[in-house]
């Protein structure tokens, strides 16, 4: 069990958790989770850690065939500036590696925006804590246990 799945199991909420073979030489994890369990990549989400005006972290959470768009994301978060945060930040305040960063479960709750497209699905895909592990849930859900917003903060490739 990882953090993730643990916390959605405290929270008594419906989830379902698929497995699959992660290729560590994948050059997208989140393309690499669509493909690998069948599924349209605008249901499975990634999970972006941003550091806001110079200083304090948030999450973006994003369908895999978007980018983060940083000025509507600081838009959203009320912030003047974002930028990706470096790789050390993101391992030591969630508590978890690069490509397997879950929204749920983290050592430290951060400030969260969901692309507003989450809403029109009944259910969406992001990571259970690990490579290769995902948790299907309802958006409603994943907002709730991480006291996220939804916003237009992606932008097509």
């Amino acid at each position: 069990m990882t953090p993730a799945i643990n916390s959605a199991k405290k929270a008594k909420i419906p989830f379902t958790i698929h497995h699959y073979p992660h290729d560590p030489a994948s050059p997208s994890y989140g393309k690499e989770a669509a493909e690998k369990l069948g599924i349209d990549e605008v249901r499975v989400f990634k999970t972006l850690v941003v550091q806001l005006d110079g200083s304090s972290l948030a999450l973006g959470i994003i369908p895999v065939s978007m980018t983060l768009s940083m000025k509507h994301f600081a838009r959203a978060a009320q912030a003047k500036k974002a930028a990706m945060a470096d790789k050390g930040d993101v391992e030591r305040t969630t508590g978890y590696v690069l490509g397997g960063v879950s929204p749920l479960g983290q050592k430290k709750r951060l400030q969260t925006v969901i692309h507003a497209s989450a809403s029109s699905f009944p259910t969406i895909f992001v990571s259970a804590g690990r490579r290769g592990l995902e948790i299907e849930l309802k958006p409603a859900d994943l907002a709730t246990l991480t006291g996220a917003s939804f916003a237009a903060i992606g932008e097509t490739r």
